[in-house]
């Protein structure tokens, strides 16, 4: 499915200085295309420096949302590089207080790598798997309810600053008395963190504004029918999933590792009246990842996803029973 895109271009006004202007480019391209168009006709796709920024972009979107490229993107055959969350706060290697041994990307509850920093009770720094939930430090404030570390990002932002951030604020004194006032021990989240994401235009900062499409979808490890799962999930979420392109089928086939079945079911459904497939939630079904069987289509049959090896698509009866992904969104 393409996308729009959002550009910068560089413009100061009399009294106020934006780095960058965006503008909404409502044409369909892929990234890579998106990123030359931008380049030879503007200066590069859009780069989000802070929370201001964010806004900015975000008040020139269309009302309907629609997504849209930006200059971001992954660089997996490069080192991850550590960054603070604070924008304007540069992480230098030299000024670090990591545990002995960390970071280590292996921890006792290690699921993947771990690409979030927290502070240990010596206090020392060590890195953890983003996707636990902590106690965090907001700057400007405090917050000791256990979040995961994105989440915390975002209640820090919404509600103070950032998660604390930096040598100096890690070091205040002050940070040390509203531990002790709060009765809380450590680990707790700080605005640490790491990735392979890398600007298009080279700025070497990574502000982070992400909505964690892992968290928008469930796995419930309970065995039911596919008509079954699908009331279960309007019922208690959204829907049933729905996968419309390879990053949703990657983040569902994550839910689906864990599943204590075979298959899991999805939203995909078969009209015998009409003689297609289609996505309950009414999306066309445009991507597949279809196993090659030799089962033909049939009457009450669904959509299921293996939950182990390659995760492809099978068609299922509707009576057999598996766990399910529901969406949240």
């Amino acid at each position: 499915r393409g996308g729009q895109l959002f550009f910068p271009w560089g413009q100061c006004g009399f009294i106020n200085c934006h780095l960058y202007q965006y503008h909404y480019m409502k044409e369909e391209k892929t990234w890579t295309e998106a990123q030359q168009y931008c380049r030879e006709k503007h200066t590069d796709l859009a780069t989000v420096s802070n929370m201001a920024d964010m806004k900015r972009l975000l008040s020139n979107s269309p009302g309907d949302k629609m997504d849209a490229w930006i200059g971001l993107y992954d660089s997996p055959d490069v080192n991850r590089t550590w960054y603070w969350s604070l924008a304007g706060e540069e992480f230098n290697e030299s000024e670090t207080d990591w545990k002995e041994g960390e970071p280590s990307d292996r921890g006792n509850r290690h699921e993947g790598t771990e690409n979030c920093g927290r502070l240990q009770n010596t206090p020392k720094w060590d890195d953890t798997g983003c996707q636990w939930q902590e106690y965090f430090l907001c700057y400007d404030g405090e917050n000791f309810h256990k979040k995961t570390w994105q989440k915390a990002q975002s209640y820090c932002r919404e509600k103070h600053t950032d998660l604390v951030s930096g040598l100096k604020q890690l070091q205040d004194g002050e940070l040390e008395k509203v531990m002790e006032s709060e009765g809380n021990e450590p680990p707790i989240f700080i605005g640490l963190f790491r990735d392979s994401w890398r600007w298009s235009d080279g700025s070497n900062h990574l502000f982070v504004y992400i909505t964690s499409m892992t968290d928008k979808v469930i796995l419930i490890k309970e065995s039911k029918t596919w008509e079954e799962a699908l009331y279960y999930c309007r019922d208690h979420h959204h829907d049933l999933v729905t996968i419309t392109n390879l990053d949703e089928q990657r983040w569902v086939q994550e839910k689906a590792k864990k599943a204590s079945t075979d298959y899991v079911w999805t939203g995909l459904r078969y009209t015998c009246t009409l003689d297609f497939w289609f996505w309950v939630s009414d999306e066309v079904v445009s991507y597949q990842n279809w196993a090659s069987e030799r089962l033909m289509d049939d009457c009450d049959m669904s959509g299921a996803m293996k939950a182990g090896g390659e995760h492809q698509w099978f068609k299922r009866n509707d009576s057999e029973e598996f766990n399910f992904i529901c969406s949240n969104y």
